[in-house]
């Protein structure tokens, strides 16, 4: 096996195999490494849906061969340290790796000590605690068994990938306890350090006659602290922005040592999320971990060879696969022009992102926004959809459902822009 690459791409999720399949399809002469352990790559934005019983979990997966491009080398390796000095990479097994340009994209992980309890709350078959980040399949199941009380739906106050799924499953959750007769027995609650329940104004205002209309009650500036998994209590520290809306749904709190408990039935969250140990060892993180890098290039403040993609980047926007694939053409474009000799590049990122929010079955909503928050419908995409899609509407449900993973791995996987 070789141990140089003119690229070397660290994560084979959705930027790494866009970026390399852009770069093998218009730049075939590059060698292009991709270094990613992962047996199976996984289509994410699904899991949503799996989470709601709406959608088959095998459908989100495919074997890592079969998605790497014919022409970029695979290393099924792990990363374990980046010597961007010395333009190399150490890895588990297959030694060394070396470089002319490096795309960090290995996504992000999680931290579980971040929030002391919430593990233990996912490990129990019985606790009613669970993710679609981490097992939609249960999280359906869950819902299945939900036989009233209270459903809390929160968040860590680390950055996560797609910030508005914790919302996506309390919504579908909501319509699907009433399919099952029991909402009438619940209370649905969700509890976030946020002080709107969305930043883009459109977005924020569409929601929030979601949120009336489902009977939910929002509580503001709840900084999730702890979870107690044998008593289902979830604890919060106050956040400067608290508020509450919809308060005639009751929920009771209790108050301990400075804390707000909110007592369960059942609980959702996404778990808090970090950059991968590696990366955070590596001298090439900002002070709260993230890759440090411009937000317009990409590239490395600190090394010009060096660039960072999707969700390990510390970027002041959503981390979606809808800003990857605005963040790769930038990406291809200064790396081929550095090579051919040529200083600059125009290209630019705007904080461009998307989040397709779910609000019931057969419902939804498509928030584009950039650094921002200013809504900025795609152009192609506005085209293909006719209508404004600040707006709940059927057809943006079919295109989540069926046409995004179509377009996902028939186009995007293959390096095409969409």
């Amino acid at each position: 096996m070789e141990n140089h690459y003119n690229i070397t791409i660290i994560g084979a999720g959705t930027g790494g195999i866009m970026l390399a399949a852009q770069l093998n399809a218009k730049h075939p002469s590059i060698k292009v490494g991709i270094i990613d352990p992962a047996e199976f790559h996984y289509y994410q934005p699904a899991w949503t849906l799996v989470g709601a019983g709406t959608y088959d979990y095998e459908k989100t997966k495919r074997p890592m061969k079969a998605i790497v491009p014919k022409k970029s080398t695979w290393i099924k390796d792990a990363v374990t340290k980046i010597d961007a000095k010395n333009n190399q990479l150490a890895t588990a097994t297959s030694g060394m790796i070396t470089y002319d340009y490096l795309v960090v994209a290995p996504g992000l992980t999680y931290n579980f000590d971040l929030v002391p309890g919430l593990k233990e709350a996912f490990d129990d078959p019985n606790g009613m605690a669970g993710s679609v980040y981490t097992d939609a399949k249960k999280v359906w199941k869950d819902i299945q068994k939900f036989k009233g009380g209270v459903a809390l739906f929160t968040q860590p106050n680390t950055p996560i990938k797609c910030g508005g799924a914790p919302q996506k499953v309390m919504y579908l959750a909501e319509a699907a306890f009433k399919k099952h007769e029991v909402r009438d027995k619940s209370k649905v609650v969700f509890a976030t350090n946020g002080g709107v329940i969305f930043g883009v104004q459109q977005i924020k205002e569409t929601l929030m006659k979601v949120v009336d209309r489902k009977n939910i009650q929002i509580k503001f500036g709840h900084q999730l602290v702890k979870i107690d998994s044998q008593e289902k209590i979830a604890w919060y520290k106050l956040g400067d922005n608290f508020s509450e809306h919809n308060e005639r749904v009751g929920v009771q709190t209790q108050e301990k040592d400075g804390l707000i408990g909110i007592k369960y039935d059942f609980l959702h969250t996404a778990p808090p999320s970090v950059a991968p140990k590696f990366v955070q060892e590596s001298d090439l993180v900002n002070e709260a971990g993230w890759l440090d890098v411009d937000k317009h290039t990409l590239k490395s403040n600190k090394y010009e060879n060096v660039f960072g993609l999707g969700d390990v980047a510390g970027l002041p926007t959503a981390k979606t696969g809808a800003a990857i694939r605005k963040q790769v053409p930038v990406i291809v474009d200064h790396i081929v022009k550095a090579m051919s000799g040529e200083k600059t590049s125009n290209k630019k990122y705007n904080g461009y992102s998307s989040c397709p929010l779910v609000t019931d079955y057969g419902k939804m909503v498509l928030a584009e926004f950039d650094y921002n928050n200013n809504f900025i419908p795609d152009p192609k995409l506005k085209r293909m959809l006719v209508f404004n899609s600040e707006k709940e509407h059927w057809r943006l449900w079919m295109f989540k459902k069926y046409a995004l993973p179509y377009l996902y791995w028939n186009k995007m996987m293959k390096g095409e822009d969409i």
